[in-house]
């Protein structure tokens, strides 16, 4: 993979494209890509989308968030939309199941029993068990649930999460310091058999092996005769990355983890400047209102 196209310091304008891209198919990350700094679609995705629309061209919101939350985001303009869910364990259209990758059975006490060692050895850490009808929760404290209830619209807390009866898509670990440091090297012996990824800054998810944002963008572009010269991604942290890959026009944002930017072809401006919405309308060609 090629370096990235940024120098040292911020990237201020969208990086430069050949000609105008034969793009088909755009997918974006939500929280650090997408979503402003305060968690909000930005108001100029709208007639981009109605533009994208216009010209045949899918947009793919890929997140770590909930699909009921998804769909939240995006109201009555996303009906249409094919998302991909729970970083690539769950993809769905208009309420239709496209594909699932869920949790091992088994596995569920055992990643439950690794979070509760590690809060009663004084990290303080919760979990969601993500499950296809709902997100369940055993802590409801109000600054836990608080990050929880952001990404899940959907939430119920439960005495027992290793007893809930669904569909188990993932469990999400928030950790209240950086998850890098502790949190995840204890997980770090299950990425033997399972997916143990960085979603976040505070965020551990543990999915079935093959659940990846990238496989989930494939069979999306196998489903609708995409290219992956066809394909743009955007993306901000390592749950990113296999998405990344799988598009030609890789495209990491300014405030990217470092080693997004590095496995990226570009480097776009930051999810506060509003950069996905712009590169989408310098490489197109569109003009955007205001």
């Amino acid at each position: 993979m090629p370096s990235p196209t940024a120098a040292p310091g911020p990237v201020l304008d969208p990086p430069a494209f050949p000609g105008t891209p034969d793009i088909r198919l755009i997918a974006s990350d939500m929280d650090g890509s997408l979503l402003d700094e305060r968690g909000r679609v930005p108001e100029t995705l709208w007639p981009v989308l109605d533009e994208l629309d216009r010209r045949g061209i899918a947009f793919c919101p890929a997140s770590g968030r909930q699909y009921a939350n998804l769909r939240e985001q995006f109201g009555d303009r996303g009906r249409d939309l094919v998302y991909i869910a729970e970083n690539g364990a769950y993809v769905v259209q208009g309420d239709r199941a496209l594909s699932a990758d869920p949790l091992p059975r088994a596995e569920v006490p055992v990643v439950v029993q690794r979070v509760r060692d590690l809060a009663a050895a004084g990290r303080d850490v919760g979990m969601v068990l993500c499950g296809q009808r709902a997100g369940y929760i055993e802590r409801g404290d109000g600054p836990f649930a608080e990050h929880a209830r952001r990404h899940y619209a959907w939430l119920e807390q439960v005495d027992d999460l290793a007893a809930v009866e669904d569909v188990v898509l993932k469990i999400a670990v928030f950790d209240f310091g950086p998850v890098e440091e502790v949190t995840a090297p204890a997980f770090a012996d299950l990425a033997e058999r399972l997916r143990v990824v960085v979603s976040g800054q505070h965020w551990l998810d543990v999915m079935h092996p093959a659940a990846d944002k990238g496989h989930a963008l494939r069979g999306v572009q196998e489903r609708l005769g995409v290219t992956p010269e066809q394909t743009m991604a955007f993306g901000d942290y390592l749950n990113d990355a296999g998405m990344l890959d799988a598009a030609h026009f890789s495209c990491a944002m300014d405030n990217a983890h470092p080693e997004v930017r590095a496995r990226a072809r570009f480097v776009v401006p930051a999810n506060g400047r509003d950069g996905v919405v712009r590169t989408i309308a310098a490489a197109l060609g569109m003009t955007l209102p205001g």
